[in-house]
């Protein structure tokens, strides 16, 4: 196997990830600022490939043109339609770098058929990811059909994150004799379902949100909390035991690993998330759920979901014997102190 092909695939499988979070970023922008049907038609928008930058660059009707299709009162603002509009070129974006991403995986496939099949999986996931952006616009932004269309991106990470990790499982093994505890592990587990259920919630909150938001017009932001549901309440008391857990877990990861290693890296990485997610939902909450705040506490959300999977991952990659081994280790680092060449 060329070592080459091994190294490529990792770096754009990097890259392909950290993409993926940046779309999460932009699509949380669209939705914290209301943008979400500044382009009201899919794949075009407003009928135009490359969408407008005044309305009298419209037709006179164009509202009535819309009302019949569906959407009432569409209006056009030339922020929010360029705003939705970079978010399909994020996408488009995405997709172009996944396909860039199998394709560096296919000369894998014979040495560890999994990490081909699963990122070509992954690849049709997005495939999937943009039909369902279609129907979310056509379904008139359905609360619902938001939420389905964010945990799917949790999904495509979740799987590129697993056979990047999969690739370089020999830097993983060496780790064996230093965090060789189950208890550890079902603790990861359970941070990790709890993680997710906490995103689960948040995708609630917001989907409430999304709701006051339309009947206040997008103003008075500082009205909005007092008409939270008790999903809120909910959300922010498992907020307190999320913030417990993952310190605790990043505690005892900390005690076992070197101090140069990636996982010991992640789990400071990891601890900082979470006191970052943290703050941003106090900050939403005392300054009255403001725009620029919501983007940045999904993202932490998702990254701090995907910084416990590659720990869990590389926790189970940890124990696997050294005859399970497909990837020769002169391809990657020569001891367990170093960092794993994933980017570079």
């Amino acid at each position: 196997m060329n070592d080459d092909a091994i190294r490529r695939f990792r770096r754009i499988g990097f890259f392909t990830v950290a993409a993926v979070y940046f779309l999460i970023l932009v699509g949380a922008i669209v939705r914290a600022s209301g943008a979400g049907m500044g382009c009201p038609d899919w794949p075009t928008c407003f009928g135009r490939w490359i969408p407008p930058t005044e309305e009298s660059q419209l037709p006179p009707d164009y509202q009535e043109i819309y009302a019949d299709l569906g959407y009432a009162e569409t209006r056009f603002n030339p922020v929010k339609t360029w705003t939705e509009y970079m978010n399909r070129l994020t996408g488009v974006s995405v997709g172009l770098l996944m396909l860039a991403t199998v394709v560096c995986a296919f000369p894998l496939r014979k040495q560890d058929p999994p990490v081909f099949y699963l990122t070509l999986t992954a690849l049709i996931l997005v495939m999937f990811q943009g039909w369902l952006g279609a129907v979310v616009v056509s379904s008139n932004l359905h609360p619902l059909m938001i939420t389905a269309h964010m945990l799917l991106a949790i999904a495509i990470t979740a799987l590129l994150i697993y056979t990047v990790a999969r690739s370089q499982k020999h830097y993983f093994i060496r780790l064996n004799a230093l965090i060789h505890s189950p208890k550890l592990e079902i603790a990861l587990w359970s941070v990790l379902a709890l993680t997710l259920v906490q995103i689960v919630l948040g995708a609630q909150v917001r989907e409430a949100v999304d709701t006051i938001a339309r009947t206040h017009d997008y103003a008075d932001r500082y009205l909005w909390y007092a008409e939270l549901p008790w999903v809120f309440s909910v959300h922010r008391a498992c907020a307190f035991f999320i913030l417990c857990a993952n310190l605790w877990l990043v505690w005892r990861f900390l005690r076992i690993l070197p101090q140069h290693h990636l996982m010991f890296r992640l789990n400071l990485a990891l601890g900082l998330l979470v006191l970052l997610a943290v703050a941003t939902g106090i900050g939403m909450e005392r300054l009255g759920i403001p725009p620029a705040v919501q983007p940045i506490h999904l993202l932490v959300a998702n990254l701090i979901f995907g910084a416990q999977f590659l720990l869990l991952v590389s926790l189970r990659f940890s124990r696997s014997k050294p005859a399970e081994l497909r990837y020769p280790a002169e391809t990657d680092v020569s001891s367990a102190g170093e960092t794993p060449p994933i980017s570079h």
